[in-house]
């Protein structure tokens, strides 16, 4: 909470410093528009992990079976530090410098620098430097998330569709599936068995391509998205 505070502090000066404006450019005051695509981008990405897990384990012949330790306070206490992370690297990568980049820069490059950044401070965050191997799967699957949250921002000029998208996944990854920095969560995988050969592959891309892929149609088709006047003078193609 309070590396939240500081980067919030910081942002705010930066803005100040620079803009003479406020955390209010990142879209922080909920709106009908907002709220809307917070609530999109969390569920559809929540359901799409959930189907996504759970058509993996139908193909490798297992179930997911319920961790009996697991409680009520451990899921609100494991909620809440999967928010908080998801909050922290929003307004890292996805906050003030994102909104500088897009000033200076125009949106496309802005949201690509986002995404590599995004990558590779994953790379740090996953404890894979010195493993190229990891560290090339780590900064693919990250960096490609990344470009697309950036992308929700600037076309919503708001945090509320990359936070969904962003939560949506990590909390049913990490908090129900057990797949994450936290251990055993909810559900535990009684079988070792995996998917090989090419449905290995196709598993293993449909969530990279999915979110982004998710993102742009909601972003082009979106009555919502639509209606707002454009704030940047750069437009995505």
């Amino acid at each position: 909470m309070i590396g939240l505070l500081v980067e919030l502090a910081i942002s705010w000066l930066l803005l100040w410093f620079l803009y003479k404006t406020d955390l209010s450019v990142l879209g922080f005051y909920p709106t009908k528009n907002r709220v809307y695509d917070f609530i999109f981008g969390f569920f559809t990405i929540a359901i799409f992990c959930l189907l996504h897990f759970k058509t993996i384990a139908i193909l490798t012949n297992h179930e997911f079976v319920i961790n009996k330790n697991f409680t009520t306070i451990q899921f609100f206490k494991s909620a809440w530090w999967v928010l908080a992370s998801v909050l922290y690297e929003e307004f890292l990568f996805r906050g003030a410098l994102l909104y500088i980049l897009i000033k200076k820069l125009g949106i496309n490059k802005a949201c690509i620098i986002s995404g590599i950044a995004f990558g590779i401070y994953h790379w740090f965050s996953y404890g894979v430097v010195g493993n190229p191997v990891q560290m090339i799967f780590v900064f693919f699957t990250t960096a490609i998330w990344g470009v697309a949250f950036a992308y929700a921002y600037a076309r919503t000029k708001s945090l509320y569709l990359p936070i969904g998208l962003h939560l949506g996944w990590n909390l049913i990854n990490i908090v129900i599936f057990s797949k994450g920095p936290l251990g055993i969560q909810l559900l535990l995988n009684n079988n070792d068995k995996k998917l090989d050969g090419i449905v290995s592959l196709v598993f293993f891309l449909l969530p990279i391509v999915a979110l982004p892929i998710v993102t742009y149609f909601y972003l082009r088709k979106s009555k919502n998205t639509k209606s707002r006047n454009s704030e940047y003078s750069s437009e995505i193609e």
